[in-house]
């Protein structure tokens, strides 16, 4: 009798450790249920001046508007990412500060919307960077993701883009070259007094697309002029 209490004891044990190591695999299989953090902010932005962008990482997107303030909004997987602006002189510098260790986890995008005439400077680590609307100055260096630009289609701009693992493509006229089998660049110089898009990234695409504006149906296009009228 003593045996087969121990024999059911020592069967309950392993049960309920199957039970609890079966618990502990499904909770390793189900997503991340963390609700993302967003905070918005806005800040007066200097008169032709500079919007720049260091220590960021991840999804950034950067819009024009018809406002003379910055907007940032950023979405974080956890809440313990610091995002900030300064102004220093003509620029207002963002900053990001991440938690101890967390870095290589966390998962962060920004939406900013910025004057069309803001100049842009981005020291961007991984992750994509969109710009939409801008006609200013453009810098970007990013290390690994894409590069995507939606430009003016009237504008002019003296472009200079290299991808060192990756293609360039742009709608506006230049001259594409390859240093070597892995560097592709696109240059052009358009006007000295163009804005200037000098693009760099190691491993990812460039894009340069012209944003075209749709002709309105011609019910909407004024009636031609009579003959004598």
């Amino acid at each position: 009798m003593a045996h087969m209490n121990r024999l059911r004891m020592t069967t309950r044990i392993f049960a309920a450790i199957g039970f609890a190591t079966g618990r502990l695999l499904l909770a390793a299989d189900e997503p991340n249920q963390k609700m993302p953090v967003t905070n918005t902010e806005r800040m007066d932005f200097p008169s032709g001046g500079t919007l720049r962008l260091t220590k960021s990482t991840g999804m950034v997107t950067v819009e024009a508007w018809d406002r003379p303030d910055v907007e940032i909004t950023t979405i974080t997987s956890i809440n313990k990412v610091r995002v900030a602006g300064e102004r220093h002189g003509d620029e207002l510098v963002i900053t990001t500060d991440f938690p101890h260790r967390a870095f290589p986890r966390i998962d962060l995008e920004y939406r900013i919307k910025v004057p069309s005439f803001a100049r842009l400077i981005a020291n961007h680590d991984d992750g994509d960077v969109n710009i939409d609307g801008l006609v200013g100055d453009i810098q970007v260096t990013l290390h690994q993701g894409e590069i995507m630009l939606h430009l003016p289609q009237e504008g002019r701009y003296n472009v200079n883009a290299k991808s060192q693992f990756g293609n360039v493509n742009s709608d506006f006229p230049g001259q594409k070259q390859r240093t070597w089998w892995l560097t592709q660049r696109a240059a052009n110089d358009d006007s000295s007094s163009a804005p200037k898009l000098n693009l760099k990234v190691v491993f990812g695409d460039i894009l340069i697309l012209k944003t075209r504006i749709p002709k309105p149906p011609e019910s909407l296009l004024p009636a031609p002029k009579a003959n004598g009228s």
